[in-house]
């Protein structure tokens, strides 16, 4: 009982060429993604950060509820059927998935644009952010579309769609959200007149680079409108055996719900970081000085701490990400077929590409944190002073952050679709209490240091437990070089860095020649002790 592929477009990859076709993809739309956001974050500044911010916040949780579980249930079944030679059964997977929910992202998005103005008020104070809001809200229902087809070919091991609608989604937001909001920019005066409502032009302003992030999810889904009237698509052989739609129905909700609601708990942090920075530092102060009036102080601490922080701290979590998507299907195949031995190298794979890539990246964000941040946001010298410490204390968590990306992805592809809800609301009551108790103390860094700590605890939980229900064994020492390697890495970029500096050369030479010897060191120093990585060994976690 065989499948048969026909066409190069469709063709079946294997784990680490799926993974680093979505990986290239995803660090193509990051660089996108920094061309919009380091720019708009000069355009907006903190104040209109924070209406920007604001708008984001509301619309993740929401997004990730409708969106985010769909990719993954419509992933597992579609690899389910395709290990089972079942390809009629995930087409109408793939077409029940579409219909339900379509229905599904048009609610989320009639209710985010119900909630627009109620969220601005009870999240910001007042209704300036509210627009924003609004101009997010079709956004979920372009991503309910677009993440059923993307998880329809991440499940037949095909993430070539998947890549390219990354790279379009990324383009159309640079492009149009920019423009938009350059334009309102130069124009306020013009603008203002059909806003009487909003007083503050640094809110329409931040509205309009909103709706770019909506263009930009349009045009991912006329893509996929696209590959599906012009693309091959031609199967034959396999069983003819399909499910009945309501059991298609009742299982993509079994597995969406709640990996959509651990996407949700996800992305709770930001609004806990929302709500918790600015209600303590208005209530408690910050000895922060800043240029900005004691009324707009909180805003201002926000929404660097959101705009800059954050969005560096989120670069390459989003890229490893994609080593989840990746495994997926590969992880569901080997548990299916209960082969162990495919199991784990797939695992061990994940993980060390994973920790490959996010180790010596926060080491090298953490040392060179001063000059990362004069280079991407020249303009906002007073916003960038407020995150540099901020910054390095979120390294620990991006790290745990990376791991636990795939970690996630392989609990639900082995039926324990539930944990990592069960895991992540554990990690945000960690956040929050984190949050409560630092923020006063130590005013924007407590927010970082709680954001460790809840990440560094949800990938405890998670690895202990993936071990424990998989059945696998995961060896300590290839993470144990990676550590060393990471160390040395960050080691010679500080010394690079401080040579540079006394030698009087520029912030943008001084980042360059140490990012580019810190990573000779740390690919040699991997490279001499690669043996470590590929060798088998017997220390296992229990």
């Amino acid at each position: 009982m065989t499948v048969i592929v026909k066409g190069d477009f469709l063709k079946k990859q294997n784990f680490l060429k799926g993974s680093l076709i979505l990986m290239l993809s995803a660090a193509a739309a990051k660089a996108l993604g920094a061309l919009f956001k380091i720019p708009l974050t000069n355009l907006l500044g903190g104040v209109g950060m924070s209406y920007f911010s604001c708008a984001y916040s509301l619309f993740m949780p929401i997004y990730a509820l409708t969106v985010t579980g769909l990719s993954s249930a419509v992933a597992r079944m579609t690899a389910q059927s395709i290990a089972l030679g079942m390809y009629k059964n995930a087409k109408k997977v793939r077409n029940t998935a579409l219909i339900l929910f379509s229905a599904v992202g048009l609610v989320g998005s009639a209710v985010t644009f119900l909630l627009s103005k109620s969220f601005s008020v009870y999240s910001a104070g007042s209704t300036e952010a509210s627009l924003a809001v609004a101009m997010i809200s079709p956004s979920v229902f372009f991503g309910c579309i677009m993440s059923v087809e993307r998880g329809y070919y991440e499940g037949m091991s095909n993430m070539y769609p998947t890549a390219f609608s990354q790279v379009i989604e990324g383009i159309v937001k640079v492009f149009a959200g920019l423009f938009l909001c350059g334009y309102v920019t130069k124009n306020s005066n013009e603008i203002m007149v059909y806003f009487p409502e909003i007083t503050d032009t640094r809110a329409i302003a931040a509205a309009a680079g909103i709706l770019g992030v909506t263009l930009s999810s349009a045009g991912a889904t006329l893509f996929f409108g696209f590959m599906r009237i012009f693309g091959k698509n031609t199967f034959s052989g396999g069983e003819n055996t399909v499910m009945k739609r309501s059991d298609i129905v009742r299982e993509l909700a079994v597995n969406a719900i709640p990996t959509g609601i651990s996407a949700v708990v996800t992305n709770l942090t930001a609004l806990i970081d929302m709500w918790t920075v600015i209600g303590c530092i208005s209530h408690f102060g910050s000895r922060i000085n800043v240029s900005v009036s004691e009324k707009e102080m909180p805003d201002f601490i926000y929404g660097s701490f959101a705009g800059i922080a954050l969005t560096v701290f989120n670069l390459v979590p989003s890229v490893t990400n994609m080593l989840g998507k990746g495994v997926l299907p590969c992880i569901t195949e080997a548990w299916e077929n209960r082969d162990i031995k495919s199991l784990s190298e797939n695992s061990m794979q994940a993980l060390l590409a994973s920790a490959v890539i996010a180790v010596p990246s926060a080491f090298g964000i953490a040392i060179l944190a001063p000059e990362i941040l004069g280079f991407l946001f020249p303009k906002q010298t007073e916003e960038t002073e407020i995150c540099i410490n901020s910054l390095r204390l979120l390294m620990p968590g991006m790290v745990c952050l990376c791991v636990s990306f795939p970690l996630f992805s392989m609990l639900q592809a082995i039926g324990k679709v539930a944990l990592p809800m069960k895991i992540m609301i554990l990690g945000t009551v960690i956040k929050l209490i984190g949050n409560i108790i630092l923020i006063p103390l130590i005013s924007i860094d407590g927010a970082a240091v709680s954001t460790s700590l809840c990440y560094a605890v949800i990938l405890i939980i998670s690895l202990k437990l993936y071990i424990k229900y998989s059945g696998i064994s995961l060896k300590i020492m290839p993470f144990a070089v990676i550590l060393y390697a990471g160390a040395m890495c960050a080691g010679s970029a500080y010394l690079v860095s401080g040579v540079t500096q006394r030698l009087g050369m520029n912030g943008f030479s001084v980042l360059a020649l140490s990012v580019a010897v810190g990573g000779i060191i740390y690919i040699s120093v991997l490279a001499i002790c690669g043996s470590g990585i590929r060798r088998s060994g017997k220390i296992v976690l229990e």
